[in-house]
């Protein structure tokens, strides 16, 4: 084998994709690319509609419209490339184009995970103490948070990334993946690899369990408040504020376990590819659904961008 440890920048890696289904790549492109389109729709209309829209000028629909930007970002890393294999078979990614996909697809993934924290808090807020709500949640405040999020997010990764590219790569180079996932880039190299594989655990914990237990703390003093409620309508109506918030939490973190389950679980290396797939492109696909159809502000401002008139509700 030689040795990777000269010149990595002249080297490419090759992304293997799914092993199993080689003969299927016409079907997964067009079912990426289907996915993808998706995607980009979904969220480039919730932010026309939030930026279009005087009524949707609200803490909650800044916090969405990042969303919606992270969702695009994080797809757009990974997906064109990947449509380019399947359809080109254009497997080959160069050394440092392997590592800053890897970085941005990171640090996207890590800035949802800390969005949906600050996107629960502002609904802990908005139930939980409604009169201070206009005071807490201010425009400023919503920027520094939107901000705190994005620049954590962006600085968590760059250790392991650092790290990872100094390792030793053996030809082939194969990545066992349809991108550069950190994991199964770490698997390609030939040096040892404990450290790295270490800090890359450790750092998806941090990213992923921490803020969930934010996020379940916020519910929990919701569901308290909620609860406290002394009509049946008031309750329904609190509740429904923050229903979709909330399903796009158990759809992220669902994600997260399939892709946690196929690492850990004895499983063909398609499953474990097929895992980390759904977990980046599951959610960005259907949080714009989710937020569309439980929301009548969302639904009746996109009813505007697309000329649709909307009739009005039954009182």
């Amino acid at each position: 084998m030689e040795d990777h440890n000269q010149s990595s920048a002249a080297k490419d890696f090759i992304l293997v994709g799914f092993p199993s289904l080689q003969n299927l790549q016409t079907a997964l492109f067009l079912v990426f690319l289907l996915s993808y389109l998706v995607v980009l729709s979904g969220n480039l209309m919730i932010l026309c509609a939030v930026v279009l829209d005087q009524k949707l000028h609200k803490p909650m629909y800044f916090l969405l419209s990042n969303l919606s930007v992270i969702d695009i970002l994080c797809t757009t890393t990974i997906v064109p490339k990947m449509l380019a294999m399947f359809l080109f078979n254009a497997k080959a990614i160069s050394f440092h184009g392997c590592f800053i996909q890897m970085y941005f697809f990171h640090s996207l993934a890590g800035s949802e995970c800390f969005l949906l924290v600050t996107m629960a808090y502002d609904r802990y807020v908005a139930i939980c103490i409604p009169l201070h709500y206009t005071t807490k949640m201010t425009n400023m405040v919503n920027i520094y948070l939107a901000a705190s999020v994005w620049i954590i997010a962006l600085l968590l990764p760059l250790p392991a990334v650092i790290q990872t590219s100094q390792l030793r790569f053996c030809s082939p180079y194969k990545v066992m993946h349809c991108f550069c996932e950190h994991l199964s880039v770490v698997q390609a190299a030939c040096s040892d690899t404990t450290s790295q594989a270490s800090m890359g655990s450790s750092l998806a914990m941090v990213v992923s369990t921490f803020p969930l237990l934010l996020v379940s703390l916020s519910y929990l003093n919701i569901i308290r408040a909620i609860l406290k409620i002394s009509s049946k309508e008031g309750r329904q109506k609190a509740f429904s504020t923050c229903t979709s918030h909330l399903i796009v939490v158990i759809t992220y973190y669902t994600s997260i376990g399939v892709s946690y389950i196929s690492y850990k679980a004895d499983m063909a290396i398609d499953f474990h590819v097929m895992g980390n797939v759904i977990y980046a492109i599951l959610t960005p696909m259907v949080n714009p659904m989710i937020y569309t159809l439980r929301n009548k502000e969302m639904k009746d401002a996109i009813a505007k961008l697309l000329h649709i008139e909307r009739k009005q509700e039954a009182r």
